[in-house]
């Protein structure tokens, strides 16, 4: 039964394929001559489509094949790194509007998962969703108290869908990856399993309430964005209640402009919100798509944020913030050298890599973009630049750092609508210097200091004993050393008295038969004296002993 069900997946996949001329692309990419030309001659292909684009193809078809395919879509579309700008932007557009499934569904997975009826629960319980998305759907309600929420319900069955089409995806991405050079340098295994692991995330919904716990702790108190809060008491891994919140949709520019809000405050803000996250934080929003923030414009010249949606976060370690710190730091003062280095030595590039002709490529790469005034400059693309770049030697796209690009990249879109002379680097450079300063100025040695001093104190007790134990330890090192050289002088002496016995046998026997050669020939006898025939054996001995002497 399952082999059939999958049989009947992949035919529709093939006929949705077919249908917008994704077929041309496959085969394109598979390069084998033979086989398009077969291709071009089967029923489907007699008669003639209008030429499609392949971007608005790709995304179209996603769409038709339903819910995981199109978050399928929006995931791939962060993969800059590995897309076209023209299949980026395209997929980009891809929205979870999914048709509802039934309410009494919905309510019955609450209530066994709170182990409890919707009226023991909620004081109101709206049955209309007010939103339905590929994973979850939303519901308006207010608790026994009066509290305005929004409760979320993941669809029912729906982690075997994604299963099983996930499973159809990593057998097409093996295929594709093996038929192909061109497939293989898509990397389309990687992406279907870094898609796996960010959906079925996603369908956690108290690893969601987590992370909204952290970012509204993170937050608290802030004049510039707002997290809902969550209520434990309500939610289960499929179920999450959180505070309803009232806005303006963060891609509402005509309402927003229509209600007087300050435009640039509100620029500057998101940009600020991103930098806090990314260097003071260190945990940020990774969707920040405008579905996802809303603006509080009850006070125009004071407009502030709110974020919902909370399935996907990021985080960086301290090394990877010193290499988008550096990079950035760098690439502004274009010392490209620099941004050659802080790649090698954060491990990104192999230590071998030429800091010559890597230096060469970034700069082949960033100087154009000087040419343009700061607030044209689009640094989530040049961060993009950045990787393929270092991809060319050999560096492997780290999945935290396609986060942060995606949520760069975001944001600068967001902040450009909202205030098209927005100018990231002037906003950015504050956060950077500070950032750098902490981490290598004076800053940083008062910041360890303290943060180390605690350690320091429970271990003052242990000094003592500890001091002893490593100048007893340093005592016997130099006791073992000492005998060593003790026994290494001794040998060097024996064997340079050794020698010197060598040396002096040697000289004496030569000498006593050169001394029985001369007396033969002072004797001018045919034979050797007994006297010289006993120099001579003497001579003759020692000679052999001092040869033979080791």
């Amino acid at each position: 039964m399952k082999l059939f069900s999958q049989a009947k997946r992949v035919f529709m996949i093939t006929r949705v394929a077919i249908r917008y001329g994704l077929d041309d692309q496959v085969l394109t990419l598979l390069k084998i001559p033979a086989l398009q030309t077969l291709y071009k001659v089967m029923p489907w292909k007699w008669k003639k489509r209008e030429a499609t684009n392949p971007a608005e193809g790709l995304r179209c078809a996603l769409e038709d094949l339903g819910p995981v395919f199109v978050k399928f879509g929006q995931v791939l579309s962060t993969r800059r790194d590995m897309l076209t700008e023209d299949y980026a932007n395209e997929l980009a557009k891809l929205q979870d509007k999914v048709p509802p499934f039934p309410s009494d569904q919905a309510i019955g997975l609450i209530e066994a998962s709170l182990n409890q009826s919707v009226d023991e629960v909620f004081k109101r319980f709206d049955r209309e969703p007010l939103a339905a998305a590929s994973i979850a759907q939303v519901y308006s309600a207010s608790l026994q108290d009066g509290k305005e929420v929004v409760v979320k319900v993941v669809r029912p069955n729906i982690e075997n869908i994604i299963q099983q089409d996930i499973d159809l995806m990593f057998l097409m991405a093996k295929l594709l990856s093996r038929m192909s050079n061109t497939g293989k340098r898509l990397r389309p295994v990687e992406v279907v399993a870094e898609y796996e692991k960010t959906i079925f995330d996603e369908l956690d919904l108290q690893r969601e309430a987590a992370n909204a716990n952290q970012l509204r702790r993170n937050f608290e108190n802030s004049p510039d964005v707002y997290i809902p809060k969550v209520y434990w008491d309500h939610c289960a891994p499929n179920v999450l209640v959180m505070e309803r919140i009232y806005g303006v949709n963060g891609g509402d520019i005509e309402t927003l402009k229509r209600k007087g809000t300050n435009m640039k405050v509100l620029a500057e803000r998101g940009v600020d919100i991103f930098f806090t996250q990314v260097f003071k934080h260190n945990f940020f929003h990774a969707d920040m798509h405008p579905g996802n923030v809303f603006v509080n414009a009850d006070n125009p010249d004071d407009p502030s944020y709110i974020s919902i949606d909370f399935g996907i976060v990021g985080s960086l370690s301290l090394q990877d913030q010193r290499y988008l710190a550096e990079n950035l730091h760098a690439f502004f003062n274009r010392d490209y050298k620099r941004v050659a280095e802080v790649h090698i030595e954060s491990g990104w590039v192999p230590a071998h890599t030429s800091v010559v002709e890597f230096e060469a490529a970034i700069r082949t790469v960033c100087e154009p973009i000087f040419q343009l005034t700061f607030k044209d400059i689009s640094y989530g693309k040049l961060l993009l630049r950045l990787f393929q770049t270092a991809q060319r030697f050999d560096m492997e796209v780290q999945p935290q750092l396609v986060l942060l690009q995606k949520t760069l990249l975001n944001i600068e879109g967001m902040g450009r609508d909202v205030y098209p002379d927005l100018d990231l680097w002037v906003t950015a450079k504050p956060f950077l210097e500070r950032w750098m300063d902490e981490q290598v100025g004076l800053r940083a040695f008062v910041k360890n200091a303290s943060k180390n001093f605690p350690k320091f104190v429970e271990q003052l007790p242990n000094m003592p004993v500890t001091l002893n134990e490593v100048i007893m330890q340093y005592h016997q090192e130099q006791r073992e050393k000492s005998n060593k050289d003790s026994q290494q002088s001794l040998l060097l002496q024996q064997t340079i008295k050794q020698s010197n016995q060598r040396l002096v046998m040697s000289i004496a026997g030569a000498s006593l038969l050169i001394a029985a050669v001369i007396d033969k020939g002072l004797s001018q006898q045919q034979e050797l004296s007994t006297l010289g025939f006993m120099v001579g054996g003497i001579g003759l001995v020692l000679l052999l002993l001092a040869l033979l002497r080791k």
